[in-house]
């Protein structure tokens, strides 16, 4: 089978389950945190799907990978090359997704086993708000996950983990000027403002750009 063909025949799949859904190109879209161009390209057959997006698209259509692959015009048989080396890809992704995702909470598990570490120690020599290490450990385990997350090449949570660090880190250093110092400093939660306009800006400007080189 041809990359032209195999092309629009996802394009079709694509668009056959999204009607059967009920969902709007841009309604999937938001799902998966892509523009409707980009769905459009793909029903179109100007572009493919990378895996972890095709896999994305299949549990948001409710189907699988194979389905979203397979020629909707002709009965089942004996599968092509290209599908079965699509399949073999797809099998090695999800295993690697899973031990991905025991990383990632492994290495949640330790920030707040840290941060619980902190709380009995402090406690115990009778230090007061030592509460606080828990609200430091939001903005630390989103560091954590943005990090790994980064280092995969993965960068579906990035904005919400960012926004998480931002509002996490204010948070907390609100409440710490408030217990320790009764310093009222509420207007500290203004800076997240325009730092929350900036961070949709530019990952709308780096979609915007991953969109263009499909």
């Amino acid at each position: 089978m041809d990359e032209q063909k195999l092309r629009a025949q996802i394009g079709a799949n694509i668009a056959a389950y999204r009607k059967r859904q009920g969902l709007t190109q841009a309604g999937l879209a938001e799902k998966l945190n892509y523009s409707d161009k980009a769905v459009s390209k793909w029903e179109r057959g100007e572009s493919v799907p990378d895996v972890v997006t095709l896999m994305g698209l299949a549990q948001q259509l409710g189907t699988t990978v194979n389905e979203l692959l397979a020629d909707p015009n002709e009965l089942p048989a004996d599968t092509g090359p290209v599908e079965k080396t699509m399949e073999r890809v797809v099998q090695r992704t999800l295993k690697r997704k899973a031990n991905k995702n025991i990383i990632l909470g492994l290495s949640s598990i330790l920030v707040w086993f840290v941060a619980l570490l902190l709380f009995v120690v402090l406690s115990s020599l009778e230090i007061p708000y030592t509460w606080l290490a828990f609200l430091y450990a939001v903005p630390a385990d989103c560091i954590v996950m943005l990090s790994l997350r980064s280092a995969w090449q993965d960068f579906r949570w990035n904005r919400a983990l960012i926004s998480g660090i931002m509002w996490g880190g204010l948070a907390a250093l609100y409440m710490t000027l408030l217990v320790l110092a009764g310093i009222n400093i509420w207007k500290l939660f203004l800076l997240g403002v325009p730092g929350q306009i900036a961070i949709l800006l530019w990952f709308r400007l780096f979609r915007s750009g991953r969109e263009a080189n499909e």
